[in-house]
């Protein structure tokens, strides 16, 4: 599992690192790992031209101790020191003696346009409120070349912690962390500022809980709920789905496919598309009645093309199985009954829907992802999947968000948001707790978008059809 930790707990694990280890050892070791991976983009280190953009903290003292590497190899490194007065003393004297030279902020823009590479050493994890006039503006000219970018811990400009982008910021080529992955790191909007992301191992030791953890796939593999010898439809779980209207059966053919895939034993539908339902999955279960007329099932999936069909919902939410509510259904749902359940509670929305959830507007969430899923999981006491480019899910209390890293673009076509809620659903029917149940769902939701795109544009039918692929790649 990839975790990332606090801007709080990386300074702590790195005071008690340092309390045991010569002086600036714990640099150097960071220094060397930006060094390499600086070598590894260029290719070819000797003769090429390095900017260094150095603030006044240690993210430009590593990245002077990293340009005084390269410029021993035969690179040209220039440093551009937007604080000379505070600029590392021993860092930028070892940049020095290698034969780097320095310019203050003023002069920076020759050398960047001439630059092979760009080292981002402008503002440490610590940054928060955006880049001051005078870094922005050097962001600006940074986007007009055709220098690759190479951030030092996290880009300037972006919250280590939150994930959160005020105003300009650095959009690097490869970030390298050190120690811990950043929150931000693997949220967007930081995320896709930060392009590749490489891990570089300073020693540090994490004795408390990550902010957030990424499931990979020996992870998922562990959590599949693979059927044995003695499985039959009901111990593999029944799911029931409570979806779709006249106006939107493809909602309801969708989650059952979800479902179908995803692995539930057997799935029981309630709803006015009961005929294209079973047109298109003849096994699946149809009743013509009221949830609670369905027959036993051990987790309920409700809300996707519902329209208005509030009872639903509210039928739904008084029963005593995992339930998750998607789409119409979180408009529908009340929030007081979403409390007061004992069973456990999937809500799935995405930005616009979390939006009107929490009464803001669309940007704000999309702005601020982590601070919108966690609010949402205790205004409803529930476990929420934020669904985006980087889905989220978050239960209530302060235990670790889950992100999904397998998201695509791909997966932006209508239906695709039905398929994960039966997908999903049948995790839970399966006896996944709702966390992991949301996380393996967007996990396999974001594999089989993958493979049923393979770079091409692709339908909700579709991923739903890959969802088996993805279940092979995980468990291969």
């Amino acid at each position: 599992m990839r975790t990332a930790y606090s801007v709080e707990m990386v300074r702590a694990a790195e005071r008690e690192l340092m309390a045991r280890l010569p002086d600036g050892v714990l640099m150097q070791r960071a220094a060397a790992g930006l060094a390499a991976a600086c070598a590894d983009v260029l290719g070819r280190v000797y003769g090429r031209r390095v900017v260094l953009l150095v603030g006044s903290g240690d993210n430009g003292a590593d990245a002077l101790y990293a340009g005084a590497r390269l410029a021993r190899r035969g690179a040209g490194v220039t440093a551009v020191l937007l604080a000379p007065d505070r600029t590392h003393p021993e860092a930028l004297a070892a940049l020095r003696r290698a034969g780097g030279r320095t310019v203050p902020g003023a002069d920076a823009e020759e050398p960047l346009r001439r630059a092979d590479l760009v080292v981002d050493g402008i503002v440490g994890i610590g940054g928060t409120g955006g880049l001051r006039p005078d870094a922005a503006a050097l962001v600006d000219v940074i986007g007009e070349t055709r220098a690759a970018v190479v951030a030092v811990d996290l880009p300037s400009g972006v919250e280590a912690d939150t994930g959160e982008v005020h105003g300009s910021a650095v959009r690097a080529d490869l970030t390298v962390t050190f120690g811990a992955h950043k929150p931000g790191l693997l949220v967007d909007p930081a995320r896709e500022y930060a392009g590749s992301v490489r891990l570089v191992d300073i020693g540090l030791a994490f004795p408390g809980e990550a902010e957030l953890e990424a499931l990979q796939h020996a992870d998922v593999a562990e959590l599949l709920p693979v059927p044995a010898a003695e499985s039959d439809k009901y111990r593999r779980g029944v799911v029931g789905i409570a979806a779709g209207s006249s106006r939107y059966p493809g909602a309801a053919v969708l989650a059952v496919a979800g479902a179908l895939r995803g692995g539930a034993g057997a799935v029981r539908y309630v709803g006015p598309a009961g005929d294209a339902v079973l047109a298109r999955f003849p096994e699946t279960l149809v009743s013509t009645g009221t949830p609670e007329q369905a027959g036993r099932v051990q987790a309920w999936v409700v809300g996707p093309g519902a329209g208005d069909d509030a009872d639903a919902v509210a039928a739904v939410l008084g029963t005593d199985v995992p339930v998750l509510v998607d789409a119409d259904g979180l408009r529908l749902a009340d929030r007081d009954a979403v409390r007061a359940r004992r069973a456990p509670t999937l809500l799935t929305p995405h930005a616009g829907e979390a939006a009107a959830l929490l009464g803001v507007a669309r940007e704000e969430v999309e702005g601020a992802r982590l601070r919108a899923v966690r609010e949402l999981a205790e205004r409803y006491a529930a476990t929420v999947l934020l669904k985006g480019s980087t889905t989220l899910v978050a239960s209530p209390g302060d235990g670790p968000v889950r992100v999904n890293p397998t998201g695509t673009g791909w997966l932006a076509t209508a239906g695709s948001g039905d398929v994960l809620s039966g997908l999903a659903g049948s995790l839970l029917a399966a006896g996944l707790d709702a966390l992991d149940a949301g996380s393996v769902g967007a996990y396999l939701h974001g594999l089989a978008g993958r493979r049923a795109a393979d770079g091409a544009p692709v339908g909700a039918h579709d991923v739903a059809e890959a969802v088996r692929e993805a279940w092979r790649d995980v468990t291969d």
